[in-house]
């Protein structure tokens, strides 16, 4: 009975729409004036009884627009919008297939002219700013920022929730031109409901003061600003969620939001023990360990958008807690602060197998380690906006960090040789306890002159750190073969790091021409500090007690980084090509003074030039290209420079190399990206190439015996990284109601190392490809088809007869399904299957994933009863395997295992009509 009332809701749905018919429009648009053709003007269809948005599209560089779709309405209404020009209106007869509206001429608007009429147009192109208008575009009735952001054309989010604008990044998301909980894209786009939003403005990345300067943007990150409809900036909205499941798994969050007009203050709150940001509010696809923006540490901890949030691999329980507040103070003065707290609480346990190839021989390693781990942490976060006047900007952000963290952890180690013969093995057992304080704080004063472009910016930077930790080791090293040895440490070594840096710049920027063409003069002056002391002591036996002093395994030193760097920089803005060209020159001193080891006190200084510039054209504001050049010099870290012997590890010992050279590398970046409005189209492609020389690269030479390693630092010469990117989409709307989204992409990377091997000197190289293609199909309230599918290339080959040239072949695919029917229920389902022939034998070689969740909105769709079901087939797994140029190693660890979970949540909302659009203005003229 189910199944025949599932097939007839399909029906109906179905039936609803066959009476519609196709229809195409076309024509072209002039300036009335000087009959120039209108590129970038936003052409629409409206539906006549209700304004709902039918179709629209862009003019080409010829004026020349396409309006494909269907419909079963009689009449439409035409519209013709574009930036300082009057709004074309006109209302069409659709009885025919084919029709030509032929030419249409615009005229300059005025504003004396104004008649308000119901309409808006969905997307406006300004000079440098891409704005989307939300009322014209469906989503589901409780969508969020981010369901909102996926049907916008030219938008692109992963599934690991990274947002793509026509192939560029976006790094910040701004409500209301401020941050939101420190810029954490997924925070916003995950708790931030469409209902509220008016306006989606896409722009260049840019700092308070470039904008406040006039200065071009990051043409390689964009910003995405979050305008809040008038109505709904007053009152309270917020989510809150908790559930339960089997294994005791669990999760709770909760977010309340208070607006009045310019100020806003929101609340957040959550926890679980799933490997989750707990601000996930039952999501399916961020509670599997998906969030947005992820990093992992080794310690067990993961950061989302820079925040910390305990985590990792293993298994963690986490409980976070924040406030955000944002105000304006009088005229002149933006105010905005966060504090943010993060617990988590992890246990992991791994194992792995190391082949290490060596130029006539090789040995192999099995570990198998356990740690445990505990992570607290506060964060605060506050930011100033002054404008004193219309040419004068002052911005003050400070910054606190505290944490304090405790990790248990121990390991067995065996290593063998080339005839499986144990040569040496290695117990480690370690508790340590850390004590992290942080404190920065950045000042920039802008100052404009005039208005063809000139200011004068002042920046000064601070940085203090200060570190503690107390580290209780017990190991046993065995060393077997002739010359037979056994080291054993019972040893306590207490830790201070006090690290502070200051740097300033000042930058005059001078016009050549007005507002196009600027010469800026800039100087940088930074100097970094760093005390780094280790008193390790050995244990007593007859006193009980860590009191015999360890000057071997000690270390108490301070260095210092001072640059000087004058540059100058030639830059030019124009409407289709913009670039800037700097050259500076690194006057650096790099000096360290060690106080048990007065003999390893090294200074030197580096002089380089030093180049980064710049090309963008754009062909029109579909297409644009972009050109990078950087030249850069590194210098060796101050760890690679000091001559003395570091046997804190007694199976490798580390030695410095006070003659290394800093690193000179050249970077080369080309990109195109592309999206034709009319056609659905997007291109994307990128290429990249470094070429570095005097590199530094370790040197490990290994003792044939005992397999003992000493590890030293040399310059090479000839390393190189090359990469080719390239990805197609395509849209196909089938009916007002069901399109497919096509994607094609591959990437491919070439990369060189020169490399030592018992000192015979060698070239690897690694070739690697990876194309990759999805197609999804969309029902719009009905179902969601996404199959994908993934197939990496790798191929390593070496120019020494010791190593053997690899290939490796990995397959990834998948399909996420959504259903929307009967009404008020949503089921979805992520299947991932994952083949990698290439792992050894005793390590998982293939994997099904599936997860799936049936949800069902109660309370008028303010309410959600979920069961999740995680790791469905319960084969879940971790297990991989790395290749470099000498070793190839597969490792697995603890995964969470499968688990089902019931939760419940529900949103509350106060702000304006609750989400009802209103009807918004756009101004026509007679």
């Amino acid at each position: 009975m189910r199944k025949l009332f599932f097939f007839a809701a399909l029906l109906c749905v179905s039936f609803s729409f066959s009476q519609s018919k196709d229809f195409k429009v076309t024509g072209k648009l002039v300036d009335a004036e000087d009959q120039y053709p209108m590129e970038a003007a936003t052409v629409f269809l409206q539906r006549v009884k209700d304004s709902a948005l039918v179709t629209y599209t862009i003019s080409d560089k010829d004026g020349l627009f396409s309006l494909e779709n269907s419909t079963s309405d009689e009449y439409l209404n035409f519209y013709v919008s574009y930036v300082g020009f009057k709004t074309y209106h006109k209302k069409i007869k659709m009885d025919k297939d084919v029709q030509d509206i032929g030419i249409i001429p615009l005229e300059m608007s005025n504003a004396l002219d104004e008649v308000v009429l119901k309409s808006t147009a969905p997307v406006t192109i300004k000079k440098d700013t891409l704005e989307f208008n939300v009322s014209s575009f469906k989503t589901k009735k409780d969508a969020n920022v981010e369901d909102l952001l996926k049907e916008l054309p030219g938008v692109e989010i992963d599934e690991e929730g990274k947002i793509k604008v026509n192939g560029k990044e976006v790094n910040k998301i701004l409500v209301n031109g401020k941050p939101f909980f420190g810029n954490d894209p997924s925070i916003t786009t995950k708790n931030l409901t469409k209902d509220i939003i008016e306006k989606i403005q896409i722009v260049d990345t840019k700092t308070k003061a470039e904008a406040f300067s006039g200065e071009a943007g990051d043409k390689e990150n964009k910003t995405i600003n979050l305008t809040i409809k008038e109505e709904n900036n007053k009152g309270v909205f917020g989510r809150v969620s908790a559930g339960g499941g089997t294994d005791e798994r669990y999760e709770f969050a909760g977010m309340l939001n208070y607006f009045d007009n310019d100020q806003r203050v929101s609340v957040l709150a959550g926890g679980n023990n799933t490997n989750s940001p707990g601000f996930s509010f039952g999501e399916i696809s961020k509670m599997f360990g998906r969030g947005g923006s992820t990093s992992w540490s080794s310690n067990g901890s993961f950061s989302i958008g820079g925040r910390s949030f305990g985590g990792g691999v293993g298994i963690t329980t986490s409980q976070n807690a924040g406030v955000n507040y944002a105000d304006k103070i009088g005229e002149k003065t933006e105010a905005s602060g966060d504090y943010f707290f993060s617990s988590s609480s992890s246990e992991n346990e791994s194992s792995s197998q190391r082949e290490t190839i060596l130029s006539d021989s090789r040995f192999f390693n099995n570990t198998n380690s356990k740690s445990e781990n505990d992570t607290d942490s506060h964060t605060a976060n506050l930011e100033f906006e002054i404008e004193t006047d219309s040419t004068f900007q002052i911005n003050i952000a400070p910054s606190f960090n505290y944490s304090k963290s405790r990790t248990l952890y121990s390991s067995n180690d065996e290593t063998l040789d080339e005839d499986r013969v144990l040569t040496n093995q290695s117990t480690v057992n370690s508790n340590v306890e850390s004590f992290g304080k942080d404190f920065s704080n950045e000042l920039s004063l802008t100052k404009r002159f005039g208005s063809k472009g000139s200011f004068l910016r002042f920046e000064l930077e601070n940085r203090i750190n200060e570190t503690e930790n107390d580290d209780f080791i017990n190991s046993n090293t065995e060393v077997f073969g002739t010359d037979p040895e056994t080291i054993n440490r019972n040893q306590f070594t207490d830790g201070e790091k006090n690290s502070n840096g200051i740097s300033a710049e000042l930058t005059y920027r001078l016009p050549l021409v007005a507002k196009k063409l600027f010469l800026n003069f800039e100087y940088q002056y930074a100097r970094d500090k760093d005390e780094n002391r280790e008193s390790t002591f050995d244990f007593n036996e007859v006193l009980q007690d860590y009191a015999d002093f360890n000057t071997e395994l000690s270390t108490d030193f301070e260095y210092v980084d001072s640059r000087s760097i004058p540059g100058v920089a030639l830059s030019y803005r124009g409407e289709k090509l913009s670039g800037r060209f700097n050259i500076s020159y690194n006057m650096r001193t790099l000096k360290n003074n060690d106080l048990l080891r007065p003999q390893f006190n090294v200074e030197r200084d580096f002089n380089n030039a030093e180049i980064n510039s710049y090309l963008n054209y754009r062909f029109s504001p579909k297409a644009s290209i972009y050109a990078n050049y950087r030249l850069s010099n590194n210098p060796p870290a101050l760890r690679q420079l000091q001559a003395f012997t570091d046997v804190s590890n007694p199976l490798n010992t580390v030695v410095g190399n006070p003659n290394l050279e800093p690193e000179k590398s050249h970077r080369v970046y080309i990109g195109y990206n592309g999206f034709d409005w009319q056609k659905k189209t997007g291109l994307y492609l990128n290429a990249n190439a470094e070429i570095s020389n005097n590199q530094v690269i370790s040197k490990t030479t290994v003792d044939p015996e005992t397999l003992k390693r000493v590890t030293t630092y040399e310059n090479v010469d000839g390393n190189y990284n090359m990469g080719i990117y390239g990805r197609y989409s395509k849209d196909f709307k089938l009916d007002s109601i069901r399109k497919i989204k096509f994607r094609l992409g591959a990437w491919t990377n070439f990369t060189k190392n020169v490399n030592f091997n018992n000192d015979v000197q060698y070239d690897s190289k690694v070739n690697s490809l990876t194309p990759n293609i999805g197609v999804d199909f969309i029902w719009d309230k009905v179902l969601e088809f996404k199959p994908y599918y993934r197939i990496t290339y790798t191929k390593n080959t070496y120019d020494i007869e010791a190593f053997e040239d690899r290939n490796f072949t990995s397959h990834d695919a998948g399909v996420r399904t959504a259903t929307f029917l009967p009404k008020n229920f949503e089921w979805r389902n992520d299947v991932s299957f994952n083949y990698n022939p290439n792992i050894a034998d005793g390590f998982q070689k293939t994997a099904w994933f599936w997860n799936s969740t049936l949800a069902y909105s109660v309370l008028k769709d303010q309410g959600a009863l979920t069961l999740k079901v995680y790791d469905l087939l319960n084969q879940n797994t971790n297990a991989r395997r790395i290749a470099t140029q000498d070793y190839i190693q597969d490792s697995q660890s603890t995964v969470l295992q499968q688990y089902f979970m019931l939760s419940f949540s529900w949103k509350f909302n106060s702000l304006g009509s609750k989400g009802e659009s209103k009807d918004n203005d756009i101004y026509f003229f007679d």
